[in-house]
């Protein structure tokens, strides 16, 4: 059974930086397409970062310069370095890994419907 974990969520002021983590169990994030996406209230899933199954990473402009994606493959643990936060990065923050079965991964424009795995959410809060 597949499991992503999410931790490193919080509140900060604008400016600020957190780390968010996602430890898989039953899934190996290497070879494997994965991501990190957000949902802010009232808006639709997007992707913010991810790295395709070559191992290729793949950032949303609206965060470019600010968020980094990495991957431990050894620990099989996802990360999402964020820095410089603003307000509009206020928002639940979900793991992702693989697709469904036929679908095409596209970077961080993959449309949520076509992951094969969340994690339950970690919610990242920036005050002005």
């Amino acid at each position: 059974q597949v499991q992503l974990v999410e931790s490193g969520g919080g509140s900060v002021q604008a400016g600020g930086s957190l780390q968010l983590s996602c430890e898989a169990t039953g899934y190996t994030f290497s070879g494997n397409d994965m991501g990190w996406f957000r949902q802010a209230p009232g808006k639709e899933r997007e992707g913010v970062a991810t790295i395709d199954s070559d191992g290729s990473a793949d950032v949303a402009r609206s965060v470019k310069g600010r968020f980094t994606i990495s991957a431990d493959n050894a620990k099989n643990i996802l990360y999402l370095q964020m820095n410089s936060l603003k307000p509009e990065d206020t928002a639940m923050y979900y793991c992702a890994a693989g697709r469904r079965s036929g679908e095409e991964w596209v970077g961080f424009q993959t449309p949520p419907e076509r992951v094969g795995y969340w994690g339950q959410g970690t919610q990242v809060t920036v005050s002005s």
